[in-house]
């Protein structure tokens, strides 16, 4: 089990975007990366194809794991991710208040 998954909300803890919030699009746990909504914006140089224009984008590039924390279910502010077995089942709780990350 991972300790950030797609749709969990993060709060930067290092770099361009620190203290930022946004919600996970994407993880790479090969390279240990992941995309988070309107974090770490670049812009880049796009051809033109049949579905999209030429011209200059923004989009999100991926940020290292180690720069995310989890935001607190209970006050949204970064904490670290612990894991614990209930009713047979292994979940993720925050370490800061306690309460369980998953639903």
């Amino acid at each position: 089990m991972q300790k950030i998954k797609k749709g969990d909300e993060v709060v930067v803890l290092a770099g361009k975007d620190k203290g930022r919030k946004g919600n996970v699009v994407q993880v790479m746990p090969k390279d240990g990366k992941a995309l988070v909504s309107g974090i770490n914006m670049v812009k880049r140089h796009q051809k033109q194809t049949a579905a999209r224009e030429a011209g200059i984008i923004t989009k999100e590039a991926p940020i290292d794991l180690s720069n995310l924390a989890i935001a607190d279910p209970k006050d949204g502010k970064p904490t670290r991710v612990g894991f614990r077995v209930e009713d047979g089942k292994k979940v993720r709780f925050a370490k800061r208040s306690g309460d369980l990350i998953d639903g």
